[in-house]
Parts: structure tokens; sequence; C-alpha cells
């Protein structure tokens, strides 16, 4: 009688290695590989108390980003933060990485400055990129990253490049001509008149400055109003402003798809264009903002935008 034996080459699993190296292979194919594991490593980081929740997606995706971001995001039954970053390949030539933000009602956003940083930091912290200075994909375009300050090859301190400035309607959006620019105009929300100046920093941004330092019943109540007013049909950021004795800017920040943050980049990049403009500061100015300070520089020989300031890593985890 013969007994039936199953060779081991049929019963054979594939290792934990093995399957990485496909998702590896599949990946520098370009194909997107949907992570199916039971837990997502993950990374939790701030840049001036704007947290957001980091995963090395450079491999392999997560399933259903809207859905996790909504409840990695939850401050009382998930991780906690602004949004999640996923930290992926770049498909741009000469470009190794990319970032992809999601806010924490499950919206995707094109970039944020506090969020760059710390993917900066993520990157040259674990040698996935060695030179001080190098490019990241965002979904505003192509943006170089610099650190500043490092000790041991941990940085302290990043300087982005955060672009030009754009103003005109039709690129930040905005109703209305879409060759013209709003800067320094009257604009109604409800029954209450504010002075606005609106452009884009790769996302739409509404600044408005004050006489007095801006109130919980101004940010909370009218943050939201503005954000979600039609005229600005992909809705946007809203900065609420109070230029300091000392020269120094006092912002708050109500963020599209969040809610006050501690701080936004892409809106202190905004303040810094939109101060200048209107005669408050001028190229080169401190922003103070709810979760600590960032210097700014809007730059005149190459239009661009820069800021420098503190990325700092919290916890690492498992998500399960």
């Amino acid at each position: 009688m013969k007994v039936a034996r199953n060779k081991r080459k049929s019963s054979k699993k594939p290792t934990r290695k093995s399957a990485s190296s496909a998702r590896k292979r599949a990946s520098k194919a370009g194909k997107v590989v949907t992570r199916r594991t039971k837990g997502i490593p993950f990374v939790k980081m701030e840049g001036i108390g704007n947290d957001y929740v980091y995963i090395d997606a450079r491999d392999s995706v997560p399933e259903n980003l809207p859905d996790l971001a909504r409840r990695m995001s939850d401050r009382h039954f998930g991780v906690g933060s602004d949004g999640i970053i996923l930290i992926r390949r770049s498909s741009v030539k000469g470009v190794k990485h990319r970032m992809q933000m999601l806010n924490s009602d499950g919206s995707e956003s094109e970039m944020c400055g506090n969020g760059l940083r710390c993917v900066a930091k993520f990157l040259y912290d674990r040698k996935f990129e060695k030179n001080e200075n190098f490019p990241v994909e965002t979904g505003a375009g192509v943006l170089t990253v610099t650190v500043t300050e490092q000790q041991s090859h941990v940085a302290r301190k990043i300087r982005v490049n955060m672009g030009p400035p754009r103003f005109l309607r039709g690129e930040i959006p905005m109703q209305g001509d879409a060759a013209s620019k709003c800067l320094i105009e009257p604009f109604m929300v409800g029954n209450r008149e504010f002075i606005i100046t609106a452009l884009s920093m790769g996302n739409p941004h509404c600044v408005i400055f004050l006489d007095k330092p801006p109130t919980d019943d101004l940010v909370l109540g009218f943050g939201p109003q503005i954000e979600k007013h039609p005229m600005f049909p992909r809705r946007t950021n809203v900065e609420f402003v109070y230029k300091q004795p000392d020269g120094t800017l006092l912002q708050r920040t109500w963020e599209r798809g969040a809610g006050e943050t501690l701080a936004c980049g892409t809106g202190a990049s905004a303040v810094c264009v939109a101060a200048h403009l209107n005669g408050l500061a001028g190229r080169k100015v401190k922003i103070k903002l709810l979760g600590g300070e960032l210097d700014m520089e809007w730059n005149e020989q190459d239009n661009c935008v820069y800021k420098t300031g503190p990325a700092r890593e919290v916890f690492s985890g498992v998500w399960t």
C-alpha cells in the first residue's frame, strides 16, 4: 500500500521576507499594492503642534484611506491627529519620495507645510534619504526640503521651500473673474464684514488681519462659515492674524477639513505673503501660532516662500 505524502515544495508557505520582496518588485514596476496585514505600523509626529500619523507606504498602501484617516485621527478612539500622511515612492523623474495627505475628516488635501517637515525628518532620521537637501513630491508640486540643524543624523530643524504664492481667482480657486485677484477686499459673512486677502500656496487660503488678538468666538464661529462659503468652491483654510507690538504676527487657523489646528505651515506662508502685501511686515517675519513659532521669508529673487521650524517624533505603534 502506498502512502501519499505531500511534497515540501507544495506545502511551503511564503515567508515574510519573500512577501516583502514581492511587494517591492511590484512597487518598482509601478503597481499599487494594497496592504492586507493584520496591523499598520505608524509614527506619530508633530511640527509645532500640527500632528499627523505617518505611514510608510513606499511598498504597500493601506485599504480605504478616507475611513482609515477618520478612525486613526479620532482623539478619543484612535491615535489622535489632524490627519494621516503616507510616505510613498514618487514617479517624478529625479524625485524619490512622495507625500500623500488626508485630513481628519477623510478628505484629501494637496499638502501641509508642517507635515512636510516631518516627512523630511522621517526620511532623514531613518537614512532613507542621506542628503540634507532633497525634493519631495506633494499634491502642490515638487518642493525642496533642507535639514538645517541635525545631531548624529537626527534632524532638529528643517527649512522648506513652499513654492511661489498664486493670486489669480482661477488658481485659488475662488468665484469671480478667473484672471482677477482678491487682495485687501471686503467680504461679507452673515452680517459681518471682513477685509480679506485670498491666495493659494498649493491649497486655498483666506487671510484676515485684525486690530486685536483673535478670539474663540471669531475663529470657531466664523472659521467654519468662511471655510464652506460658496465663494470658495473647494473650500478654504482661514487665517485670523494680529500684529503684535514687537512686530511678530499672531496667527490662529481654521483648517479646511480639520477645524482649528495648533499650526498650519501653508497658512503661515500665506500670512507671510499677505502681511507684506498689506504693509504689515517685510519679506522676513516671525509668526507665532498656538503650537510654536516659525521663521518665514518671501524671497524676492525667486518669489518662493521659505519656512523654517522644528519637527518631532512623538511615538510609534501598530494600528490593528
